[in-house]
């Protein structure tokens, strides 16, 4: 037998994938590590918890599975965009990683505005926001300075896990397009951005495609892992673009919605020309020379986990939504947004805040809970009309994550969305992606979409039903027009946040 093997380097565990020549998923595993957030708006972690994690996942991994070190021909990595590890000469992380949810950077995102004004859009092709690698960067310029000027090379997290196994520092482009120093449809670092804020070019890292080969084990990672040297090591992909892959997202009009903590819209482009004018990202993918289009909202389903959390009293997430089938669209005039974070499409906006429009005394937990996913679907619908708004096709859209899990929520995204809704047989969203990479770079198949082919399967199809349709395009009218309505009061009210008293 042969196998590859996908790792998933999450925000809050580490999932290994082992994956056949079929497709099937043989065996997995998942380990925990903490998150420190010293301060408010802090969010970093241990760049050695995810080595130590990600060793041990592989050991269990081949122990349930009980296939052979020499079965193992390849394994890839999908990892959590944007996170900084700044990486000293003895190949170490020097402080803590900061992650893509650490919004210290809003001085940092408008001095990055300031400085490069209309060539930010134009060369990184995305607005600089706090989730971004550059704005961390240059918090650790201004704050820690003296740690950047130990720093060899900078790296993204998954990129740092694979230099600890292999030895080797490189970063594949789909990770890069989401640093803001790369330049996304030149497939080059920017030396123009590098330049403006006094960064040598020698902290960035090599380029890569996400299936190139970057190497084999360390010897003592070989005897950590239980695996040999005959394994080769892949470069890996961002996790929305090992997303699209194992959503099988590698063809012009393809589109995927993905419902985790946050929400994305991710359409398949060729085109390297669009201009979307930060509405939208625009990142490189890991299929070569393609880009992805993507929508985000920040709360999709941990709004769903905070309405649980608040209001649900314990229950599971399958008693939570029990109801909701027997409500009709539209909640009885109820109306939620998801803004309890703040939002990023198509409002970049960090004061605004959640709203429930509508109550009155006849609302039960039920109508609340279909209100909440209405809103979160309403939000991910605002991402696709904007890629329809520049000419894209959205009449299929396949639906992984969360949200794939409720019958009632994947016929929600068909009468929301007005397209057909596909459910995937078997999902393993970023794992899988990393796993087909390494598959496609161990030359088991011509092309990623020939691997597609072979692993992934559709079990349902959700088309829109033309009366709800109806009613949530009026609705989402008016969803619309909240954003405008509570934006100014969200700002007044942002003084009164960060105490109890």
């Amino acid at each position: 037998m042969s196998y590859v093997i996908g790792i998933d380097l999450g925000t809050s565990a580490v999932k290994s994938v082992l994956v056949d020549k079929s497709g099937r998923v043989v065996a997995e595993e998942s380990e925990a590590y903490p998150l420190h957030q010293p301060k408010p708006g802090y969010s970093e972690q241990d760049a050695e918890d995810w080595v130590e994690k990600t060793i041990l996942s592989l050991n269990k991994l081949l122990q349930t599975s009980g296939a052979k070190p020499e079965e193992i021909e390849g394994i890839s990595f999908s990892g959590q965009m944007h996170g900084l590890v700044l990486v000293g000469e003895d190949g170490r992380a020097l402080r803590r990683a900061i992650l893509w949810n650490d919004t210290r950077t809003t001085p940092q995102c408008r001095r990055i505005e300031q400085t490069l004004g209309a060539d930010l859009l134009k060369i990184a092709r995305n607005r600089a926001l706090e989730g971004f690698t550059l704005p961390k960067i240059l918090w650790v310029q201004e704050h820690e300075p003296e740690i950047l000027e130990r720093a060899k090379l900078f790296l993204l997290p998954k990129d740092y896990v694979r230099l600890r196994l292999t030895g080797s520092a490189a970063m594949d482009y789909s990770d890069a397009a989401g640093t803001l120093l790369l330049d996304v449809a030149g497939k080059q670092w920017s030396e123009r951005i590098a330049a403006a804020f006094g960064l040598p070019t020698s902290l960035f890292p090599p380029l890569v495609e996400s299936f190139d080969d970057t190497g084999s084990l360390l010897p003592e990672m070989q005897r950590s892992t239980g695996l040999t040297e005959s394994t080769r090591v892949y470069a890996g992909g961002a996790d929305n673009a090992c997303g699209a892959i194992g959503a099988g997202i590698l063809g012009e009009g393809q589109t995927m919605c993905s419902i985790g903590t946050s929400g994305v819209v991710l359409s398949y482009e060729t085109r390297r020309d669009l201009d979307f004018e930060g509405k939208v990202h625009f990142f490189n993918h890991s299929e070569k020379d393609a880009f992805y289009i993507m929508g985000v909202t920040l709360a999709a389903g941990y709004s769903m986990q905070w309405f649980r959390e608040t209001f649900g009293g314990g229950q599971s997430f399958e008693d939570l939504l029990a109801g909701i089938g027997e409500v009709a669209p539209g909640a009885n005039g109820l109306l939620f947004t998801p803004y309890i974070v703040g939002e990023r499409t198509p409002h970049p906006d960090s004061d605004i805040r959640g709203s429930f429009i509508g109550i009155d005394a006849s609302h039960k937990l039920p109508h609340f809970a279909r209100a909440v996913m209405e809103g979160i679907t309403f939000s991910l619908r605002e991402s696709i009309d904007i890629l329809r708004a520049a000419g894209k096709t959205v009449d299929k859209v396949v639906s992984i994550g969360g949200g794939a899990k409720n019958k009632e929520w994947l016929q929600m995204q068909a009468d929301v969305f007005g397209a057909d809704v596909v459910k995937l047989e078997s999902e393993q969203g970023p794992a899988m992606g990393a796993a087909m990479l390494a598959a496609f770079g161990s030359g088991w198949f011509e092309t990623l979409q020939d691997c597609a082919r072979e692993f992934i399967r559709a079990d349902k199809t959700y088309t829109p039903d033309a009366q709800r349709a109806e009613t949530y395009s009026k609705l989402f009218e008016v969803y619309q027009d909240v954003y405008g309505q509570t934006a100014e009061l969200n700002r007044k009210l942002s003084a009164f946040r960060g105490g109890d008293n």
